[in-house]
Formats: structure tokens, sequence, C-alpha cells
């Protein structure tokens, strides 16, 4: 993890600074002192090229990044053990985005006594550079000069084993064969011994300190064991008492059963004692959304401020080092088009290779080949004919006419406005003799994220003040009525911490049929008068007949105002066929309504998913997942999408 980031000037003023963990101050004046002030240590710059230049001190490295035009130096610190590839991504994005906000203060004479408000922004990167390489990335990096592995028994003579994470600071004394320092307290590297860290940081198998090996693992759980005595008659007791269940740790360390309640999905009402339930955390409706003056909250788009900022950065720097267009796969068509003669008709012949290169580009975003093709096509459609000019204005134009292109197909041919179509049946005013609640389908195939980003939407409900209910319809996967009531009740004490809406959950266990069970919890949020019904339904593979065709029962019976699906922006040219399989699958008349684009925080700007779903269907995309919680939810900017599509 990322122990700490520090903004200086060059004459070693700190402007601003975030710390994860306590790091002596003199670990970044080693730095100024050693490489910028006597020069008497040379940085160790990595073969890659692109990357920021390295400076080891103690158990640290520090990577960092000079601004010459405002004497500014961006510092990283974190553990050398770790290997944080993201790093070099944190510290030029940071240092883009710092600038841009605080130039005009940089040249002012005040610089060093202004107060610099930059921890949102830089939370955010730090959260969306983590969810994009994920925790993956941070694995420990083996000690050159150590060649002996640290996990052999200690009965060879070899160190004791790491100790065993989750073990309070007194139970670690206590057990045997866990390391403790020199003053018997644990060493820095146990989770409970770290000082506690924001939320944003993504926590490997270990906890924040790193991951552990298989091998680890078992020596840690070896060590834990009582003695052989006690063992023995610790078994005699349990032959007698019968079989205990098992319980696993978030390590998947294994012991027996303590007889604690782990449905914690259950109220105290539920389970006759009282259980605490661990706290929900805020969101942060800032990061969400935004309040209209009418008083409805509605939704950002993804990458509404920071991504705009970064966008400029680079298309500035596009500017200044080519004519052409951003990236590998534009420049190699603006090479093609310089042999074109300036005034020239254009023909299909001259765009032939040129649209190639565009489609090969295209694929490599993971847009599906049809819809590459197609989108090709309509360039073809702008540019023939066309009379061109200068080099320039032919790069121009292939840029525009793609442009338009891609945005006619994610624009969306009708309106988006859920809280409009909600608020036309719910409101007072409709002369509906029989009132019923707005009801909204989720519906896709196993594994996207159907329940979570059902709660999202909930969640985005609820700050509109509107009276939801969660139907459990996912009557066969074991633990999804109990994964929504998780969801219920984290949510219902959200809504009454911040006094918005109010939630319930409709379920009828497993087992049941589906349709009917849709169809009961939409009489019931009628005679209760709720404003929305949410209902949740089981996953299924899209080539599966006969799971499909349940679909169409379902959608008479329920009679959905929306059906939206949810695809994974992972998912790749699949989506195709998933997106008009779901399509096709309620019967005559009946079709989706909108697509829900879950994990676009894992794919970075390959975002062709959302071009080729669209595609297939002519279907619109109404929201897009890009976390884990429940403020993670986003709307469709169609420039934003153009935008990561043309790099």
């Amino acid at each position: 993890m990322l122990e700490a980031f520090e903004i200086l000037t060059t004459s070693g003023v700190v402007l601003w600074s975030k710390s994860y963990a306590p790091v002596g101050p003199h670990i970044v004046n080693s730095l100024i002192n050693d490489v910028f002030i006597e020069e008497k240590v040379r940085p160790q710059n990595p073969a890659t090229s692109g990357t920021s230049p390295i400076y080891r001190k103690e158990k640290y490295t520090l990577k960092w990044k000079r601004v010459k035009d405002f004497n500014l130096i961006f510092v990283a610190v974190y553990q050398s053990l770790l290997h944080l590839g993201w790093i070099d991504k944190l510290l030029d994005n940071i240092s883009t985005i710092f600038i841009d906000l605080y130039k005009n203060e940089m040249r002012s004479a005040r610089a060093r006594t202004i107060e610099y408000p930059f921890d949102k922004y830089f939370d955010q990167q730090v959260r969306e550079l983590e969810d994009n390489t994920g925790a993956a990335t941070e694995t420990l990096v083996d000690d050159v000069e150590d060649k002996k592995d640290p996990f052999v028994s200690s009965d060879n003579g070899g160190p004791p084993p790491p100790p065993v994470p989750g073990l309070l600071p007194a139970q670690l004394q206590a057990a045997p064969g866990v390391a403790t320092s020199d003053e018997g307290t644990p060493p820095r590297s146990t989770e409970n011994s770290r000082p506690s860290t924001p939320n944003h940081i993504l926590a490997a198998k270990m906890g924040p300190g790193g991951r552990l090996s298989r091998r680890a693992r078992k020596s840690a759980n070896a060590n834990t064991n009582v003695s052989s005595g006690e063992e023995s008659a610790r078994k005699g007791k349990a032959a007698k008492a019968g079989k205990k269940m098992r319980t696993w740790n978030a390590d998947g360390l294994a012991d027996e059963d303590t007889g604690e309640i782990l449905d914690y999905s259950a109220t105290p009402d539920d389970v006759g004692v009282g259980v605490p339930s661990p706290a929900v955390e805020d969101v942060t409706q800032e990061s969400m959304g935004r309040r209209t003056g009418k008083g409805q909250f509605v939704l950002k788009d993804l990458g509404e401020e920071v991504h705009s900022i970064l966008e400029n950065a680079d298309s500035e720097k596009a500017k200044s080092t080519s004519s052409g267009f951003m990236g590998s796969g534009f420049n190699a068509i603006g090479g093609l088009l310089r042999n074109i003669v300036g005034g020239k008709v254009l023909t299909e012949a001259d765009l032939e290779k040129p649209l190639k290169t565009m489609e090969d580009h295209l694929l490599k975003k993971n847009v599906a080949r049809e819809a590459a093709v197609r989108l090709c096509e309509g360039v073809q459609r702008e540019l023939v004919g066309k009379k061109t000019g200068n080099f320039q204005s032919v790069d121009a134009a292939l840029r525009i006419a793609m442009e338009s292109s891609l945005s006619k197909i994610l624009t969306p041919t009708s309106s988006l406005d859920l809280l409009r179509e909600i608020e036309a049946v719910t409101s007072p005013t409709n002369k509906q003799q029989t009132p019923r609640p707005y009801v909204i389908s989720i519906v896709g195939v196993n594994g996207v994220g159907k329940s979570t980003n059902l709660g999202k939407i909930c969640y985005f409900l609820l700050q509109n003040k509107y009276r939801v209910l969660i139907a459990a319809c996912d009557t066969f996967r074991s633990g999804a009525v109990e994964q929504l009531r998780v969801h219920a009740n984290n949510l219902k004490e959200l809504s009454s911490r911040e006094n918005v809406g109010e939630v319930e959950l409709y379920e009828k266990g497993y087992g049941k049929d589906a349709a009917n069970v849709a169809k009961d919890a939409v009489e019931y949020g009628a005679a209760n008068k709720f404003d929305v019904v949410l209902i949740d339904t089981a996953g299924r593979r899209h080539n599966d007949q006969r799971l499909m065709s349940s679909l169409e029962k379902f959608a008479k019976f329920a009679n959905p105002n929306k059906i939206f699906m949810v695809g994974e922006a992972l998912v790749g040219t699949d989506s195709v066929m998933q997106a008009r399989n779901f399509n096709h699958a309620f019967g005559t008349g009946r079709n989706l309504d909108g697509f829900i684009i879950s994990k676009c925080d894992t794919v970075g700007d390959m975002v062709g998913t959302l071009v080729s779903m669209v595609h297939a269907t002519g279907i619109p995309i109404v929201f897009l997942g890009v976390g884990q919680h429940y403020g993670d939810l986003r709307g469709l900017s169609v420039p934003w999408a153009v935008n990561l599509l043309m790099r």
C-alpha cells in the first residue's frame, strides 16, 4: 500500500501531504539532500521508459516527479517489499490535476502560505487507480540478497513463521511461534499493529501489509495449534459432542465453530438475540451526484471533473507533439493520409487502408467486430466524395466523422429521465383507478452484479425520497435472499441516518416460482403504497433456451415498467449475443428498456462493450457501475465514452 505522498517545492517547503502510516520526515529529507542538493546519490532509473526515478531509503522506496515550470516535486513513498504498478500513473495524474487547479496560486508570492484543499482529488485518483489495477498489483517482492526461504521449519534452524493475521495484541503475545520485536510487541506488519487506513485502500489477503503465500498460511495455521496433550483432550471431547462445523476467517484459515451467529443479514428479532451488525459506511453525496433546484437528486456523468482535467492535459500534450490523432492507431491513420494530395475528392480506394487501421484500433478497445465495421462504414459514407484541403483538414475530417458515427450509436433515441417517469406514475394527480408502483426488473447472466447494482439504484431512489420495495425473486441461487437482506438492512440504516426514503425487502424464500413471487411483490407494493418495486432475478446463461424461456412468463406476471439488463464491461465481444438473446426473451412486443454496464472501473479506456451492446439492440445505456459502494453509480456521458474510444 501507499505509505505517504508529498507535494513540495524545490526549496523544501511542503505544500500538501497525505500519510497513511507514520513515515519519519528523514525519509523524504534524505531524498532532497542526497539527490537534489548534494547529488551524491544517483537515483535508480528503471529500464522501462516513461517510469519515475527510484530512490531507496531504509525499508522504503520513493518515486518522484519534478515539474520544473512550477519548481514542484511530487513524491510517493511505499514499502520496498511491495510492487505498486500504478505509482507512476498516480504521479503523472496528481501533478497534472494539482497544477491545473492551483496554477494561479503557484504563481503568486503567497504560494508557500496558501492552504491547498486537495484531499478529495487525491483520494479519487488513488481509489480509481487501485480499482483499475486490482489488489493483485500489491505483491511481495523477494529480497535479492536473501536467497533463503524464510518459511522453513523452526526445528531445522529456520526463523519462526509470520504472525497470524487477525489476532489481538494480547493473543499475539500468548500464541506460540508468533514473532515479536525486542520489546515484546508484535512486528509492524501485523494487521492490528498497523495504523488505521482509509476505506479506499485495498487490503490484500494478509491485510494492508501484503499477501501470505500458501506455505506461509499453512505454517501460520500449524503454529496456532495447542500442545499435543491439550489437542488429544480436545479431540476426545469433540468425539463425544459430535462433529462441529468449521468456520473460515478472511485469510482462509479454518477453525472449529465457536457458536457465533454468522448470518449477519438477520435482524435481532429474527435470531432472538442482539447481533451487532457492522456499521454501514457513509456515502458522500458530492461524489455521487447533486440536487437540482427542484430538489431532485441526479447522478453525475462518469469522470465529470477529474477526467476532464486529465483529458485536457492529454490533448494539449498531443497537440504539442503531433498534428495527427491521439494514440498509435490514429497516428498510423494520419500517416496513411499524408500521401493524399490537397484539394482531391476522396474515393473509397483512398480510405480503404485508413479505415482498416481504424477498425483494428476499435477492436483493441473491446468493440465487437460487426460494430466496428458498421462504425467504419459510417465514417466512409461521411468522407467519400468530400473534397480535401490540406493534410490537416483531412485529419480533422476523419476525426469528426468518426466522432459523429460513435455519437449516433451511443446517443439514446428516447428519454432516459427515470425520475420523471416514476413521478408520472406515482404522482397524486395520476388518474389511475388502481394505483400501482413503478416496477423495475433487473436481469442478466450469472455473476455480472445484478444484486449489487440493484442496491445502487435503490440508494439513488432513496435520495429522491421514494419508498422502495426490493423483491427477492432469485429463488434458485443459494444465498441470494440473504444477500438482498444485507443490502436492505444497509440501505435502511443509511436512509434513517440521512433522513431520506424508506426501503423494505419482500421475500418468500427458495424454491418458489419467480414469476408468482414477482406478481405478489407488485401487489404488496401497491397495497402498502410503495413508490417503486425493484425486482431481482436469477442469473441465467443467455444461450440456455430452457432458462431463458421463463422470462416471458415473468414479464407477463410482473409487467414491469422497465427491464434493465446488467452487462459487464469485461465481457468482450460476447456482449452482442447476450444483449440480443435477452432482448428477445420477453415475448412479442416486450424488449429490454436499458443497459446497466457494471465494472467500468476495471477496463480503463477499453470501453468498447458500450458500443457493442447498443449497436446490437438499439437499446440505450442508462447507468454505469464504477465500484462496490452504493454511491458508485453514474450516468453515461457520450462525449466521455467517445473520447476514450478515440485515444
